[in-house]
């Protein structure tokens, strides 16, 4: 198999680019390294096709390394053919590999198995030849042997009847048919277990639909049902045609005496092993390919919360709220750095609450709080009313803003938040994080675990290996295309830096804490165990302010100063320039009318060229930047105001395969289906919205018992 022109096809881009990208992979070169500094090389293939192509061609190499065990195996026992090696080194996937290998595989101990042992294959053949000119009976005859415990004709011909079947259930043909003639034409159906039983799946306890038509987060939902044991699930497959197709294809003389005897295998072969085996991996192809969706979805979203833009210059008061237990409070700077915490108990009572009001005041006043950060658990409402209605009293320019404290409780009794705030309890630590995930939710969310952060569906349900790989992967495209203040960066921020492990990771804090700050990114080779591979991977990713080297504040590699330094003197920008902002307004426009000459001249890619222009138009640029900021409040709606035609401007809380959530400044995030997206078809939510979107909605139904909350973005 060519792979490199396989995966060129699948991707649809050409197979020199493949090729050039599987050789940097190949040499230790990592994803987002390849993506930013080697456009040249791949033809600008951005971060997203990378790792499409990284995936497939793990998947690829692993079909044929494969290949390669299963043709030694068989070739083992004498049995392989010019075809059959023909028909292995073709195979593109998978399953068409492993229905291959069937008939080859050491099996346990089988009805055929057993008949064979019994030397019954000798009467199976005769019958599958179908030229025998005596009565099946007769030949079984000769079959009858006290010793083998075949004491009858009756069971000569049952125990060949049972090879036929599993030699029918091994053909890789005829599973191949099958599979598609019940994908295509099967139906899945659930039922209740128990119909009285009340749960939040009983819109599948008497449901049907085509396995082409169903949808991911359907397959997802009732894959949740069945295993919390409300649901039993079948598979529903065109039965007769199955049987017409096996009987037409394997019956070549209808009128024969054996016929009679091939049917009965063939329907024994189809209900007890062809049948269930289909439906199993039918079940399991559903899945990957729904979990495939979600986890594609988790991840888009995870993307877009963590790329949210950082509310800078606040000192913020973070709130994670609470009943019986109080609501901690934590005010962190305008650095992060934790000023003071405190519980208060503002649902207790009216004296309770009342101490809450006074104590509140007094933190505002003594740390000159500008914000305040509520996370949207327990108590969220209760707390959002009492922000809104002390924030009338105090008359100041105060807001606030709701975050999804997901995940907090999680960080807080974490290793790395021992470390990070050894002096202060888990409550602390909580309040803390969610204030600080307003200032810079990047920063903030890498230190938990993304799984946690609960942007997606069913993902405790998905493949966990696969979902930590997606996910894990978008936190490092995310925080190398925003790049780390290496001075002050986290180890958890650090570690997912291209190059960087862990340890690595530990080892720049370490260096950091002994050594003082950096001042030059060639610093980072004087790390222990920072390599010069490690340093190539992730020097340009790192970023230091105020340093010896002014191009250490931008995103130009440091193998690309000299051609850089060429370039402002050609273009006469200065050092100073850089320091104070860039070059203004359409200036690098007018200076550089043609990018691939300039790019000749001064010995550098012009893809290069064109990203170094734009770090000398804004050095240092940070991408969030471009996208918009999160809505900060001073007033609350309660959903009893809610009237149908009511426009209002919100922001999208979660993306899901049927719809998107949004937060409309009510304690209740309201509902906008993908019928209600677009006056055009979309097959997806997230080609119309993302997580943190910004959008404007009409209500169009409020259900203030079920506290649901009907939005439409067209209507």
């Amino acid at each position: 198999m060519n792979i490199g022109k396989v995966i060129a096809g699948e991707l649809n881009i050409k197979e020199w680019q493949v090729e050039k990208a599987i050789e940097l992979i190949d040499e230790g070169n990592t994803i987002p390294f390849i993506s930013r500094y080697r456009k040249e090389v791949t033809g600008s293939l951005n971060d997203e096709q990378l790792r499409s192509l990284d995936e497939r061609l793990t998947y690829l190499r692993n079909l044929e390394e494969k290949k390669v065990s299963i043709l030694a195996t068989i070739e083992e026992q004498g049995k392989l053919t010019d075809e059959l090696k023909k028909q292995i080194e073709d195979a593109m996937t998978m399953v068409v590999l492993e229905d291959l290998y069937r008939p080859y595989r050491p099996k346990r101990r089988t009805r055929a198995t057993v008949a064979k042992e019994k030397g019954l294959e000798g009467l199976a053949n005769i019958i599958a030849l179908q030229m025998t000119k005596k009565t099946i009976e007769e030949e079984a005859k000769a079959y009858i042997s006290e010793e083998k415990e075949v004491n009858t004709v009756e069971d000569a011909i049952a125990g060949a009847k049972d090879i036929l079947a599993e030699n029918y259930a091994d053909e890789a043909e005829y599973r191949k048919v099958i599979r598609d003639l019940t994908r295509e034409k099967g139906r899945i159906i659930t039922s209740a277990k128990d119909k009285e039983a009340k749960s939040v799946y009983e819109m599948y306890y008497e449901f049907e639909d085509d396995i082409k038509k169903l949808t991911g987060y359907r397959v997802l939902a009732i894959n949740r049902g069945e295993a919390e044991k409300f649901l039993t699930v079948k598979i529903e497959a065109p039965v007769d045609e199955i049987i017409k197709y096996l009987n037409k294809t394997i019956i070549y003389r209808p009128e024969h005496e054996s016929t009679k005897y091939i049917e009965e295998a063939i329907a024994d072969s189809y209900d007890r092993l062809i049948a269930p085996s289909i439906e199993r991996e039918i079940r399991n192809e559903l899945t990957e390919t729904a979990e495939e969706g979600a986890i594609n979805v988790f991840g888009k979203n995870l993307h877009q919360l963590l790329m949210q833009p950082p509310v800078a210059g606040h000192t913020v008061l973070g709130w994670d709220p609470g009943y019986n237990h109080g609501s901690k409070l934590a005010v962190v700077d305008a650095t992060g750095k934790v000023l003071d915490t405190v519980i208060i108990y503002p649902t207790m009572g009216k004296k309770r609450e009342l101490e809450a009001r006074e104590i509140l005041k007094k933190l505002i006043a003594k740390y000159k709080v500008t914000l305040i950060s509520l996370g949207n658990g327990t108590a969220s409402r209760e707390s959002e009313a009492l922000i809104v209605d002390l924030l009338k009293e105090i008359g100041k320019d105060i807001k606030y803003v709701i975050v999804n404290e997901a995940g907090a409780s999680i960080y807080s009794a974490s290793k790395a938040a021992t470390e990070e705030l050894p002096d202060f309890d888990e409550w602390q630590r909580s309040a803390a994080s969610i204030a600080r995930r307003i200032q810079d939710p990047l920063a903030e969310l890498v230190k938990i675990d993304p799984k946690s952060i609960g942007v997606g569906q069913y993902q405790h349900d998905m493949n966990q290996k696969n979902l930590d790989n997606a996910l894990t992967a978008v936190v490092e495209d995310c925080v190398n295309n925003v790049g780390v203040d290496l001075n002050t960066a986290s180890p958890q921020l650090l570690s997912y830096i291209s190059g960087i492990s862990k340890p690595i990771a530990k080892n720049i804090v370490s260096y950091r804490e002994n050594n003082g700050r950096f001042t030059n990114r060639k610093d980072l080779l004087k790390v222990p165990k920072l390599g010069h591979k490690a340093y190539e991977q992730c020097a340009g990713f790192m970023r230091i302010l105020d340093g010896d080297e002014v191009l250490d504040s931008t995103s130009v590699h440091p193998e690309s100063y000299e051609a850089t330094k060429l370039l402002m003197k050609k273009l006469n920008v200065s050092e100073d320039d850089l320091k104070s902002g860039g070059i203004k307004g359409n200036a690098i426009k007018s200076m550089v009318k043609d990018t691939k000459k300039t790019a000749e001249e001064i010995g550098l890619g012009e893809p290069t060229l064109i990203d170094i222009l734009k770090e000398l138009e804004k050095p240092g640029r940070d991408p969030r930047e471009e996208l918009e900021k999160p809505i900060l409040r001073s007033d609350v709606l309660e959903m009893k105001d809610l009237t149908q035609g009511m426009q209002l401007k919100g922001t999208v809380r979660n993306v899901i395969d049927f719809g998107a959530f949004v937060d409309i400044g009510v304690h209740q995030d309201g509902l906008v289906h993908i019928s209600k997206m677009s006056k055009k078809y979309i097959k997806h939510p997230l080609e119309v919205v993302s997580v943190g979107d910004i959008i404007d909605v009409t209500v169009i139904g409020v259900d203030l018992e079920k506290k649901r909350i009907q939005l439409s973005m067209v209507d």
